[in-house]
């Protein structure tokens, strides 16, 4: 499998935009075509599941709007080639930045079947091979779905080595995987658990892109509208309270606690709250721990910490936060400037919900993954952050004195 995703990112990097545009089309088309197989696959995995039942199922409208997702990657701008930077020496050599593909993904994942085609589509937007290792609850769901993209993978004429799914259930394939496969993988991306990625970050003999967790944080300043901090609040935790981009603590500025607190708390129905003995003086919550300013709960839990003001809020997250995503919200815009200047993570918003942490909000069509590293991408990944860039450079005969 190695060898041949090598020599097909070698074709990949060369294939016109329409063909690998024509390619992700035919994965849409393909998938809709084998929607009895693929669902017949799945069916059989979720009976033999014992949680994240809800990730894991496909139904007529899910494998639909995977579908549509694969065609919205299709229809976005392709950035192999693309000049990032272009500029000409005084001796007369002109120099180009240009973004072009990292070669092979090995791609690892949980749970979710639609990763499959994301993945795949993304991979083929930006130039790269791709090799996909589905965890053993979705695997027969993954390796259904993979039949129709090497489907389509033949219609477009692309090497079938462009895209593979791992067929084997044996935990053993992730540590060939994580070796690199004799030089052939270049990039790995963990997309599940906290237990998975712990795993690819220690033993990947390859550079790793992706995030461990998501311990994000909502800071409401004392200038926030209580309309719109309710709201927030309410969304940025209970919207999808298990994704990575779900506030997990909650912020509040101290002197403005009393006023804005009580209705944050009510917006939170359902949401168990843990608090620090200023917030539990205002309204009746357990008492927060350590642990709790640590936690990535993804349950309806929520940590609440009342800060002395912007720079004290800031302190907390360089502390506790994991560098995914954090808000303000806020009406006076030189404190908020001032968050988003000093806060160091992936993603910073300011009066708006930590759950647009997603590529498609951006823009990026369906992402592979958020990274929370500093090299190379950060934030959401799209097909522009699965390329690189080289120079070229051209010249009349220069030499070097």
């Amino acid at each position: 499998m190695g060898r041949a995703a090598r020599e097909a990112a070698d074709a990949m990097r060369t294939a016109p935009p329409e063909k690998r545009s024509g390619a992700i089309r035919a994965i849409a088309r393909h998938i809709r075509h084998r929607a009895i197989e693929i669902l017949a696959a799945n069916a059989q995995d979720v009976a033999g599941a014992t949680n994240l039942v809800d990730r894991l199922l496909l139904n007529e409208e899910r494998l639909e709007a995977m579908a549509r997702a694969v065609e919205e990657i299709a229809d976005l701008p392709d950035p192999v080639g693309k000049v990032i930077e272009q500029w000409t020496r005084p001796n007369g050599l002109e120099i180009s930045r240009i973004r072009t593909p990292i070669g092979v993904i090995g791609m690892i994942y949980e749970s979710r079947p639609n990763v499959t085609a994301d993945a795949a589509a993304i991979c083929l937007r930006s130039g790269n091979a791709v090799i996909l290792r589905s965890g053993s609850d979705a695997l027969r769901s993954s390796l259904a779905i993979g039949t129709a993209i090497s489907d389509a993978l033949a219609e477009a004429g692309l090497p079938e080595g462009s895209v593979q799914v791992v067929s084997t259930a044996d935990r053993d394939a992730v540590g060939l995987m994580l070796e690199g496969l004799s030089g052939a993988i270049d990039l790995i991306i963990p997309r599940g658990g906290k237990a998975l990625v712990e795993r690819v970050q220690r033993e990947a003999r390859v550079p790793v892109l992706g995030h461990l967790e998501g311990v994000c944080h909502t800071y409401v300043h004392a200038s926030a509208d209580p309309d719109m901090a309710a709201e927030v609040v309410r969304n940025a935790k209970m919207r999808r309270v298990s994704v990575c981009g779900s506030t997990e603590t909650l912020l509040v500025d101290r002197d403005a606690a009393p006023k804005l607190l009580p209705q944050i708390a009510d917006a939170l129905d359902g949401c168990e709250l843990r608090g620090d003995e200023a917030a539990r003086a205002i309204v009746p919550m357990a008492e927060a721990s350590e642990d709790d300013w640590h936690a990535e709960y993804l349950e309806p839990i929520l940590a609440v910490k009342t800060v002395a003001d912007v720079d004290d809020a800031v302190a907390h997250i360089r502390r506790y936060g994991t560098g995914h995503t954090e808000a303000i919200v806020a009406e006076d815009g030189a404190a908020a400037e001032r968050f988003l200047d000093r806060v160091d993570s992936a993603i910073v918003l300011w009066n708006a919900s930590t759950q647009f942490a997603d590529g498609g909000e951006f823009g990026f069509g369906a992402e592979i993954g958020i990274a929370t590293g500093k090299l190379h991408a950060r934030g959401p990944v799209g097909p522009e952050q699965l390329t690189t860039f080289k120079y070229q450079v051209r010249g009349n005969g220069q030499i070097r004195p």
